[in-house]
Order: C-alpha cells, then sequence, then structure tokens
C-alpha cells in the first residue's frame, strides 16, 4: 500500500538503513545493568526481538518506554514486565526544535498538556470537557490548504547544540522536534503516516552517531515526502487498531494529540484545527 510505502520511506531516509531483530549476543546480558535491560536480552535470546532497537538505542530509552517496548514481545513469551515508576515531567526549557521563535503556549493547551485525566477514549475519538479531537486519516491533495506541497513549506527543525552525552537537553529538544514534526505531516495530509516519538528518538541517535546532521536529514525527508505526495495517491489507513488506552497519548498542542504503542501512531485533531 502507498501509505505503508511513505511510512517506509521516512523511517528509511530518516535512519539509512531497515533495522533487523537484534543479534542474541551473550554480551547483552553481561552488560544488562537493570531489570528492564536483563528482560530485553531474554526476549532477544528466546526469539523475540524482531522489531526491538539495538541494545544500545534500548538503554537510551527511559523505564517507561523500555517497559512499553518490551510488553508485547515479553507477553508473547510468557514473560512479565517488571512494572517502573511514572516519571515526572521535566521542566520545558527554551525551545531549540525550530529556528522560528514560538509564542508562550496557550493557556487552555498547557492545562491539557498537563493532564488528559477529563478526557474520555472512544474508538477514532477522544472527548475532552468543551473539546473533542478526532482520528485524522491521510488526506487527498484536494483537501489540503494550498500551498502546503510547495518547496518553501519546511520542516523547519534546527540542529541540536547540546551536549549529546546530556539526556535531558537531548529529551527537550526531541520533544520540541517531535512538536513541529507532527503538525507538519498533519499539514501534508500525511497524519496517519508518522513516526513514533521512540523511532523518531532512535532516528535521532543513529543520525548522529553517523556524523549525518538529524535536522538536515529529516528537511531532506520532509522535501521528498511532498514531493511524492504531489505525484502519488495514499490509503487514509492502512491498518485498523486504535489505540488501548489514554496513557499511551500526549498533547502536542491545543489541536493535536498523538497516541502510541512504540509500534503504531495514531494522531488526533481538533475540528477546529
Amino acid at each position: 500500500m502507498m501509505t505503508r510505502w511513505l511510512t517506509l520511506l521516512m523511517l528509511g531516509a530518516c535512519i539509512g538503513f531497515v533495522q533487523v531483530a537484534p543479534a542474541a549476543d551473550s554480551a547483552c546480558m553481561d552488560g544488562a545493568e537493570t531489570e528492564l535491560e536483563r528482560l530485553y536480552c531474554q526476549v532477544v535470546r528466546e526469539g523475540g526481538g524482531a522489531g526491538l532497537p539495538s541494545p544500545t538505542d534500548f538503554k537510551r530509552n527511559d523505564p517507561q518506554i523500555q517497559a512499553l517496548l518490551l510488553r508485547r514481545p515479553a507477553g508473547r513469551l510468557g514473560l512479565e514486565v517488571p512494572e517502573v515508576g511514572a516519571a515526572a515531567a521535566p521542566e520545558p526549557p527554551p525551545s531549540q526544535a525550530g529556528p522560528e521563535t514560538a509564542g508562550s503556549e496557550p493557556e487552555e493547551a498547557s492545562q491539557l498538556r498537563g493532564s488528559l485525566s477529563e478526557c474520555q477514549l472512544q474508538g477514532q475519538r477522544i472527548s475532552c470537557p468543551q473539546r473533542r479531537f478526532d482520528l485524522v486519516t491521510n488526506q487527498h491533495n484536494s483537501k489540503l490548504t494550498d500551498g502546503v506541497l510547495a518547496p518553501d513549506n519546511r520542516l523547519g527543525l534546527g540542529p541540536f547544540e547540546g551536549d549529546r552525552n546530556d539526556e535531558e537537553a537531548v529529551r527537550r529538544y526531541l520533544s520540541d522536534a517531535y512538536d513541529r514534526y507532527i503538525p507538519k505531516m498533519v499539514d501534508i495530509g500525511l497524519g496517519a503516516s508518522t513516526m513514533s516519538f521512540t523511532a523518531f528518538h532512535n532516528a535521532f541517535h543513529t543520525m548522529e552517531d553517523g556524523g549525518v546532521d538529524f535536522a538536515r536529514r529529516m528537511e531532506q525527508t520532509f522535501s521528498l515526502l511532498k514531493q511524492d505526495k504531489k505525484n502519488l495517491a495514499v490509503d487514509t489507513r492502512y491498518h485498523d487498531e486504535l489505540p488501548g488506552d489514554l496513557s499511551l497519548c500526549m498533547v502536542i498542542n491545543r489541536d493535536i494529540i498523538v497516541c502510541d504503542n512504540v509500534g503504531t501512531n495514531w494522531v488526533f485533531v481538533s475540528p477546529s484545527r
């Protein structure tokens, strides 16, 4: 399907290769320092590692993401994933994600970002007090805003200029970058073909490890997607899955909520957008 091809193009162009299942290496268990890392090695050893990131990339994720990554493959093997505590959200610093300086976040968006506890997931809709968000699909070009596929519509991520060993700085940068990437993909009619934050995070490290500027490669990929979108038809969706609960969801801005279970991404958009 064309949508699946576009998704693979996005991942392939960003990362530069298709990642295969990690090798079941005895060094994995020797280097494991936590219960989740040891479980990762056990899953790989027992043949359930297809689709998991490399050991190095797995360790870069925080425990909540690690547990989410392991939930399905471990469950298929009858292995229990240890519970992890909820991580406190860091204070947002000034954004590095783009050269265009955004204004302060509207109070409504800030409040929604802080909690989805008053919202309800209802299939293809998230209902919140006085607002609703509908599952977005890929859109035909006739439904797009004029000019969104033009060369001057740029993704506009700024380069990462901090210390890559500073995990908090990296996460803040990628969070800001992701908050820009998702609306841009919706704008060009590919809201149902987006990367999960985990894939986005892993792409950043893979590219930067290889000496490739993440922001520049993402800009090149965005340009390719626009060119192909002009000429190739896309399916509105390529699966019928829906998120299981709101614990998988996060607020991008006042009009967009994204949910993902690592393997699948869902974007919900307010009709007022």
